[in-house]
């Protein structure tokens, strides 16, 4: 059974960085490398955002809120999605999620990122 694991998220002040990582435990290479995988936010009292995405042909699009600071990329041997984030604000305090765009999954946990000095 395929599964979610997030993980990275930390306390971070302002302007500083952070690298998340994003686990599809269960899946294959030759699947996993065919998924369109997104990273998602959910800040407290808001609904849950994609933010940034990757297809299966390593095309890369991003929410305007984070474009220029956030950069997804993939490992398909490892069934791995990252995200690297810098120039942090408090703006970005969220728990991040990442998911299959097309063909979502069961969410994962989630990791918390919060950007607080």
């Amino acid at each position: 059974q395929k599964r979610l694991v997030e993980s990275g998220g930390g306390l971070v002040g302002p302007g500083g960085s952070l690298r998340l990582s994003c686990w599809v435990s269960g899946s294959i290479f030759s699947v996993f490398s065919g998924y369109d995988m997104g990273w998602y936010r959910q800040a407290p009292g808001k609904q849950r955002e994609l933010i940034a995405s990757i297809s299966s042909g390593r095309t890369t699009t991003y929410a305007d809120a984070v474009k220029d600071r956030f950069t997804i990329s993939r490992d398909n041997s490892r069934k791995m999605v990252y995200l690297k984030m810098n120039s942090l604000k408090p703006e970005d305090t969220a728990v991040y999620y990442c998911n299959n765009i097309e063909q979502p999954l069961a969410w994962g946990q989630g990791t918390q990122v919060t950007v607080s000095s």
